[in-house]
C-alpha cells in the first residue's frame, strides 16, 4: 500500500483517538481555521492545509515529551504522505523538532500556532467573550504585556510573520479572521453569536 491522501474525516478521528482534553481539541479547529483562510486567501490548498493545521498537535496529549516526533510515527502508519506529516512536524522547529518549516503550508502553522493562544486570551477578557469583536488593536495592545498569555512566544511568532513575508498586522488579521470562521467550533462567539 502507498500513500493516501487523508480525508478532514480521518484527521478528525485521529485527533479525537488521540486528544480528550477539549482544549487541545479547540486549539487544533482553531489552527485548522486560520490554516483554511490563509490557504484560500493564497489561493493554495484549503483542505490540505486544514488538515494539516488540525493535526498538527497530534500526540501532544498522549505524548508530551515526544512532541512531533510521536505525531510523525502515527502518521506514517496510517501512511499518511510526507508533505502533511512534515508540515505537521515542522511546527515544533526549534523547540521540538528539527524540521525548519520550508513550504508556505509550514511557514503558516509555524507562525500561527502560537498566535491562536493570544487571540484566544484576548477574546475571552473581552466582554463579550467572543472571537466576533477581537481586532488587530486590541491583541497588538496586549502584545506589548509579557504577562498577558504569558505561555505565547511572541519571538517564534515574529519569525514566522517574517518568513512568510507578511507584517505581524497582517497575520494577526488573518488568524482573527480564520477564527471568526469557526468562533462556534472553539467556543469563542461569545454573547455575539
Amino acid at each position: 500500500m502507498g500513500e493516501k491522501t487523508p480525508t478532514r474525516q480521518e484527521a478528525l478521528e485521529l485527533l479525537h483517538q488521540y486528544n480528550d482534553s477539549d482544549s487541545l481539541r479547540k486549539h487544533a479547529y482553531a489552527v485548522e481555521g486560520v490554516m483554511r483562510y490563509i490557504a484560500r486567501k493564497r489561493g493554495e490548498d484549503e483542505e490540505k492545509w486544514g488538515i494539516v493545521g488540525l493535526i498538527h498537535d497530534l500526540d501532544y496529549e498522549r505524548f508530551p515529551d515526544q512532541h512531533c516526533s510521536k505525531t510523525g510515527e502515527i502518521l506514517r502508519e496510517q501512511e499518511w504522505p510526507e508533505e502533511y506529516i512534515r508540515g505537521a512536524v515542522s511546527h515544533g522547529w526549534g523547540i521540538c523538532s528539527d524540521i525548519m518549516p520550508q513550504t508556505a503550508l509550514e511557514k503558516a502553522l509555524y507562525a500561527i500556532d502560537e498566535l491562536t493562544g493570544l487571540v484566544v486570551t484576548t477574546a475571552l477578557i473581552r466582554p463579550s467573550k467572543s472571537v466576533l469583536d477581537v481586532h488587530v488593536k486590541s491583541v497588538k495592545n496586549k502584545w506589548k504585556d509579557k504577562r498577558f498569555a504569558a505561555g505565547v512566544d511572541r519571538s517564534i511568532i515574529e519569525r514566522g510573520a517574517e518568513m512568510l513575508g507578511v507584517g505581524l498586522e497582517e497575520l494577526i488579521d488573518d488568524t482573527i479572521k480564520g477564527m471568526q470562521e469557526v468562533a462556534g467550533d472553539i467556543g469563542l462567539k461569545g454573547f455575539l453569536g
